[in-house]
């Protein structure tokens, strides 16, 4: 029986450059970690909810081979690749789950490995998968200021920072989001979670 693991949690940062730090995409999503197991999959948001809907894409992430847990974030994508957070909250994409973590495997706990490892364990997992609804997070070594410079200037929400040897600590911090200021998507966004009457 897999673990339940609380989300590492993230602390809002400004930019910066550092070799001991990569550099991801942040998507604009959900925030979850998959559990797949015997061939059924749960996702769970942040605060430990199981979502009730994205049965398409759970279905989908039930055809991994492997026992494990992703931490990832649920998104749907235009044609260019890029997270569209209205089509998600109206159910009218198409979700596929980003994943930026591997925190078990086959019976193996995970998060002790440093962070660099965990990741390269995952992207040949999301690899051999060949599932076109799980999709592995990219991400740069050292240079956080062009690479934030770089989403700034194609309107998209902004960086993860993480340091490359970091363990995954439940709850714990060490995660650094740089937000971009200007990012169009987040224009109105308290509109989407306003209570109905």
């Amino acid at each position: 029986m897999l673990p339940r693991i609380s989300p590492m949690r993230l602390s809002i940062a400004k930019r910066f450059d550092s070799a001991d730090h990569i550099f991801e995409l942040k998507h604009d999503g959900f925030r979850s970690i998959a559990y797949i197991e015997n061939g059924e999959c749960h996702l769970v948001s942040r605060n430990l909810n199981n979502f009730k809907s994205f049965e398409g894409l759970r279905k989908s992430l039930e055809n991994l081979a492997e026992n494990a847990i992703l931490d990832g974030e649920v998104v749907c994508l235009d044609t260019h690749g890029i997270s569209q957070f209205d089509k998600l909250m109206s159910r009218r994409g198409h979700p596929v789950f980003y994943a930026f973590d591997l925190l078990w495997l086959n019976g193996e706990d995970m998060r002790m490995f440093p962070l660099i490892d965990r990741k390269e364990c995952l992207h040949k997992l999301v690899k051999k998968s060949a599932c076109d609804r799980l999709l592995y997070a990219q991400h740069i070594g050292g240079r956080g200021v062009a690479f934030f410079e770089e989403i700034c200037q194609r309107n998209l929400e902004g960086i993860v920072a993480k340091p490359k040897n970091g363990v995954y600590k439940s709850n714990g911090r060490g995660w650094l989001k740089i937000k971009n200021p200007n990012y169009s998507q987040a224009e109105g966004r308290h509109e989407w979670f306003k209570p109905r009457s």
